[in-house]
């Protein structure tokens, strides 16, 4: 993902930063707020209480999604309070005039994200995509990396027969035949390897820059208590990864029977990551977006007209 890219999107967006000061002494009662938080299966809801940071001091719900652009249209919707997606499906936001505020990013590995076919393809790289039928899944990282895949054998979208497809739909499709080749991303990558129905053609690792954003409901953050629990919350999350990053097999054991991958093939994966998973501050437009001290500071928000 591009930084020129997304900078545009944003100021083509008209998106304004609005200084949301937070201090401890303002909340309350953190027991009287629900975070509806979105969670890809095998990740929040998994990984926090596998690391034993789930101990919330206020209730959270969890939603399970597959695509990032879904979670951002969830919290548009104020059915989601917290979530995150990468730097693509936040152009599409901004573009749309979405009801959504960045409060923090999260750093993590590219080498989750690529172009499978099926096993017995003859495709040997992209270029022999050409006429045939690809899935991807609209507004998120897969659409783009397919397009810079393409780019770089002098090829678009109008040389393939593009498929826009959900998770569970391109899944389906690829081990039924429907599809010559799926850009995807996640554990279904080493579901298809596992049962040996899919080989990856082509990684995203070198084309993506492993940032992501995590988002809030701007309705909710006026309120004192319900961003300590936010900023709380998105802490824990940074201590799980650093917990189960330093403790792999660990990781493995708890995310195996929820993505219904082995846990060999899990640890592979972990083991092979190029970078680890890490919490930071959201800069954009030079400010300062969430702190670890508990603190959300500013926002992004483009109002609704």
């Amino acid at each position: 993902m591009i930084r020129g890219f997304a900078r545009r999107a944003f100021l083509a967006g008209s998106l304004g930063a609005v200084a949301l000061p937070y201090s401890r002494a303002y909340a309350t009662d953190l027991s009287r707020v629900t975070l509806r938080v979105a969670t890809f299966r095998g990740q929040d809801n998994t990984l926090l209480p596998a690391a034993g940071v789930a101990d919330f001091p206020y209730r959270v719900e969890y939603s399970e999604f597959n695509s990032g652009s879904l979670i951002s249209r969830a919290i548009d919707a104020d059915a989601i309070d917290l979530g995150g997606w990468s730097e693509i499906p936040m152009v599409f936001a901004a573009a749309s005039g979405a009801r959504v505020s960045i409060v923090a990013t999260l750093d993590g590995p590219t080498t989750n994200q690529a172009v499978v076919v099926p096993a017995n393809s003859t495709a040997h790289s992209i270029a022999d995509l050409r006429g045939k039928k690809v899935g991807y899944i609209r507004s998120t990282t897969a659409h783009y990396f397919l397009i810079r895949m393409l780019q770089q054998q002098g090829m678009t979208m109008h040389d393939i027969m593009p498929v826009p497809l959900g998770m569970s739909d391109g899944l389906t499709a690829l081990k039924s035949g429907s599809l010559d080749a799926w850009a995807t991303y996640g554990y279904a990558i080493q579901f298809l390897q596992a049962d040996g129905s899919a080989r990856i053609l082509q990684s995203a690792a070198d084309i993506l820059s492993g940032h992501y954003f995590i988002g809030a409901n701007p309705r909710k953050l006026g309120d004192a208590n319900f961003r300590a629990a936010a900023a709380d919350y998105i802490n824990r999350l940074g201590r799980a990864y650093a917990i189960l990053g330093a403790d792999k097999p660990r990781w493995a054991r708890a995310a195996a029977p929820v993505t219904h991958v082995p846990e060999p093939v899990v640890l592979e994966y972990l083991n092979g990551t190029n970078r680890p998973y890490r919490t930071r501050p959201a800069l954009l437009h030079n400010s300062v977006y969430w702190r670890d001290e508990a603190a959300i500071e500013f926002s992004i928000t483009r109002p609704r007209v």
